[in-house]
């Protein structure tokens, strides 16, 4: 059923052997494929696997060393997994959201309704309106996170890219952050993120499979193969009966 949604949907993005290197480091080669529009997709590999990467070449902040990615004109929103903020730099929550907003209105443009309405949802939908006022240097980290998410939706681009959105957090702001991103997805967005938890990666419609390079893409459990796991993880993916363990400390869930 997957295949045929892949096959028959238009493609969000398109990946034609794309290669990144950070100087002698190789991050990603040989990786070609289609993610259709409105899919919510998981990209999980080992530490150093190329997922950050992938998901800042898709996001038109790095450009790859060769091959081509094309988003057809759709325009994405990034929320990175560590956004350092200036401490001696005095910003709101409020401030941080309405920065996704300056690509249409301008640095120095006013903001219109629709733009104030889009902050103001995306505050509201993330729990944080109560927060809108405080600095952002002053919150938890779940809430900082929250923040950033918000900023992310409130951009209302298509395509929605997440790098480990749910590492570390409380469980109240994994609760808030998952109901949103499966909103989104349930809005037609495209959702693409990056994670180490196989769970969360199984809720996804497709998975992406990375070792610096491509090993498998297609239905979770399509792709959660004894064969594929091995070829990713290697010597640190070890079988425990019926149970298959990623010797790990990123990867703390079995399968």
């Amino acid at each position: 059923m997957i295949l045929d949604i892949v096959n028959i949907v238009p493609a969000a993005v398109t990946i034609n052997d794309i290669h990144v290197d950070y100087g002698p480091v190789h991050a990603i080669g040989d990786l070609s494929l289609e993610i259709p529009q409105g899919a919510s997709v998981a990209v999980i590999g080992p530490n150093g696997s190329g997922k950050s990467t992938l998901l800042k070449v898709i996001a038109g902040i790095l450009e790859p060393n060769s091959g081509s990615l094309d988003t057809h004109g759709a325009t994405t929103a990034i929320v990175l997994q560590s956004t350092d903020v200036d401490p001696a730099v005095p910003i709101s929550v409020r401030d941080v959201v309405a920065m996704a907003r300056y690509p249409s209105v301008g640095l120095l443009g006013r903001f219109r309704a629709e733009d104030r309405a889009a902050v103001q949802s995306a505050l509201d939908r993330l729990d944080i309106a109560d927060l809108a006022d405080r600095q952002i240097h002053h919150l938890s980290g779940g809430q900082r996170q929250r923040a950033f998410v918000a900023q992310g939706l409130a951009q209302q681009a298509p395509i929605l890219l997440l790098d480990e959105p749910l590492t570390g957090l409380d469980v109240r702001s994994r609760s808030v952050i998952s109901d949103v991103l499966v909103s989104e997805h349930g809005l037609g967005r495209t959702v693409i993120t990056t994670t180490h938890n196989f769970e969360d990666a199984a809720q996804c419609d497709l998975v992406l499979l990375l070792a610096t390079r491509f090993v498998a893409f297609g239905a979770p459990d399509n792709v959660f193969t004894e064969d594929h796991l091995r070829t990713a993880f290697g010597g640190r993916f070890v079988r425990a009966g019926n149970t298959l363990v990623i010797d790990d400390p990123h990867h703390d869930h079995h399968h």
